[in-house]
């Protein structure tokens, strides 16, 4: 059954009013993947009656339910709604797939600030708690890309009282707890919170970096600031830190909680999620976001890859967390069940589907290194590879009665998979559980490139392509990598990218989809796309802004497209690489005019503008 999403389910259910209320603005997916219905979930499981509240627009949705008992719980999203809402070029986009009917437009732009401020307007001793990635990405000052600012604590902007930050079931549980109790949002003080508070009620055992002020106004401070804050999100070592917001308004983020232990994440997938969408968006066209989704197994969490570009690290972790073998075959028992399951599992997987335990034993103890990389630009020699427990998962999953196929088709780190001497588990990945297209993400292929992503060395996936069509081949199948690339990433210059088209074509690599880079609120690639330094070396770091060069980049890597061509040669001219407009099936590079301003006739080479040897 559903949690109330109207008044009628209320009352079915015997509520006169609801103990907590969810804000989201997505729609009401009741699916794990979901981070609102977790903590709905979670919140239920605790006893305390919830309401959801989906992409509110009017007062009457606001407080279609009332006031709540004791506090409302506010989230922009599974996504960042300005990500939602526009292009990496920033654009509107014509589509939402967290929408009934894939409508756009249904949430406003920073939903998590509009959300939490009309509850504090309609309701105003409201408890306000806001926490998913928008907000978790937000928590400190940050640069928005949009509005192409510096941006305080999405918590001096929403009113809210209280932030929780990272994967939150724990804070949660503790949260509601304390407000069933009577204490004050704005007093809760456990871990993986963030809270405003002033100068006399600051702790003593913190870290401060930065005031906005001095981050908004002095770029070398807010690489200084980005480093800090990177390297203290550690549930072992990671301190409290403090950020000055304005006069005598501070904000305070307790240390990271600790990650859920394997019997409370099975705990947390044992909820009783409907995995669908709410029946009355039916009528709409149903919740496009749910299809990908509804029958795949996330068994990990965290992700100590730690890429430069990514939220992850900042948000989940970069310690790895699993559900036992348990969790997960009774998971897809439990589909088997379920009338609209085909027998297939689209996906096994999670923020990196291969990883299985911590990079090594030391970071139980010491916390994970700071400043350092498991596996860029070369491997930690304490890494532990290991894919035995994954693969003896996948064994299982395939051997359930119902289950047809097993897909993995979340990332890989095949840098990871390369660790492993043995060809065990690559073999079997290929023979069973990849669907004619292995996707995996070298991201680019110039050595500076890959450093300012965090990424290994492009020598590392050649060698990876040369054992999966290797292995392909023994097992009698056609099948083929789908590699994601990214466009203008800082440290990328119109060299760089002209580099990455070459070796693309060397490889008979034809992207389809690419990625410009999108600098999305709190990520280490987004303090080098504003600073124009490396946070970490503080070097200078070149960052292609201008829309024309960003515009060529992009056309370099989709060079086979007929579109394509003109802003292949501009930026073949602009490189200095007019040699290669041949490799390219470009015609010969145009002679410079003269002083008269003519242009010299071309002289012959031999070659056709499609690059066909011809006869002299």
């Amino acid at each position: 059954m559903f949690l109330p999403l109207t008044p009628q389910e209320m009352q079915a259910r015997g509520w006169e009013q609801a103990d907590f209320i969810c804000v989201t603005g997505d729609a009401y997916v009741d699916h794990p993947s979901f981070g609102i219905a977790i903590v709905s979930r979670l919140l239920e499981s605790l006893g305390y009656k919830v309401a959801m509240i989906a992409q509110p627009v009017t007062d009457n949705d606001y407080m279609r339910f009332g006031a709540p008992k004791y506090g409302w719980w506010v989230t922009g999203g599974n996504i960042d709604s300005m990500v939602a809402h526009y292009t990496a070029a920033k654009r509107r986009r014509s589509d939402d797939a967290y929408t009934p009917g894939g409508r756009a437009g249904r949430r406003p732009d920073r939903a998590a600030t509009v959300y939490c401020r009309k509850i504090r307007a309609l309701y105003p001793d409201a408890q306000i708690v806001t926490g998913g990635l928008e907000s978790s990405m937000r928590r400190f000052a940050h640069y928005d890309y949009w509005s192409d600012t510096v941006m305080p604590s999405i918590l001096v902007d929403s009113g809210a009282d209280l932030l929780i930050y990272g994967m939150g079931e724990k804070q949660t549980e503790l949260i509601a707890r304390a407000l069933a109790d009577g204490v004050p949002a704005r007093a809760i003080r456990c871990r993986g919170v963030c809270y405003l508070t002033n100068q006399l009620d600051l702790p003593t055992d913190a870290v401060s970096v930065a005031s906005y002020a001095k981050v908004r106004d002095n770029k070398l401070s807010f690489a200084k600031a980005t480093r800090t804050l990177m390297d203290e999100q550690d549930a072992v070592r990671g301190r409290k830190i403090i950020q000055k917001q304005a006069d005598d308004v501070f904000l305070v983020q307790t240390e990271p909680m600790p990650p859920l232990t394997t019997e409370e994440l099975d705990a947390v997938f044992a909820l009783p999620f409907e995995r669908m969408y709410h029946p009355s968006y039916e009528a709409q066209g149903g919740v496009d976001a749910i299809k990908e989704v509804e029958f795949s197994i996330m068994h990990n969490r965290g992700c100590f890859g730690g890429c430069n570009f990514c939220s992850i690290a900042f948000h989940q972790g970069r310690a790895v967390t699993c559900r036992s073998h348990e969790s997960v075959v009774a998971e897809a028992k439990r589909f088997v069940k379920n009338p609209r399951f085909k027998g297939i599992i689209s996906d096994v997987g999670g923020p990196s589907a291969n990883f299985r335990h911590p990079s090594c034993q030391k970071q139980l103890t010491k916390g994970l290194c700071a400043g350092r990389k498991c596996l860029a630009p070369a491997p930690c020699p304490a890494l532990r590879a290991d894919h035995g427990e994954y693969l003896s998962i996948l064994r299982e999953l395939r051997e359930i009665p119902g289950v047809r196929r097993v897909f993995v088709r979340s990332g890989l780190r095949y840098d990871y998979m390369m660790l492993e001497k043995d060809d065990t588990f690559m073999r079997e990945l290929l023979e069973h559980h990849v669907s004619g297209q292995l996707k995996v993400a070298p991201e680019h292929c110039s050595a500076h490139v890959l450093d300012c992503m965090g990424k290994p060395h492009i020598e590392v996936y050649e060698r990876f392509a040369n054992r999966f069509y290797r292995l392909t081949k023994q097992i009698g199948k056609e099948q083929y990598l789908v590699p994601y690339l990214i466009s203008s990433h800082p440290g990328s210059t119109l060299r760089d990218a002209v580099n990455l088209a070459v070796f693309l074509k060397k490889h008979r690599i034809r992207p389809e989809q690419v990625q410009d880079f999108y600098p999305t609120p709190g990520s280490i690639s987004t303090c080098m796309f504003y600073t124009g330094l490396d946070p970490y070396t503080l070097k200078e770091v070149f960052v292609p802004r201008a829309p024309d060069d960003k515009k060529l980049q992009r056309a370099l890597l989709q060079y086979y497209k007929p579109e394509n061509r003109r802003l292949v040669e501009t930026a073949l001219r602009r490189a200095g690489r007019t040699d290669l407009f041949a490799f390219f099936g470009l015609a010969c590079a145009a002679p410079v005019p003269d002083k008269t301003g003519r242009r010299p006739k071309a002289p012959r080479t031999g070659h056709t503008p499609k690059g066909r040897n011809i006869r002299r």
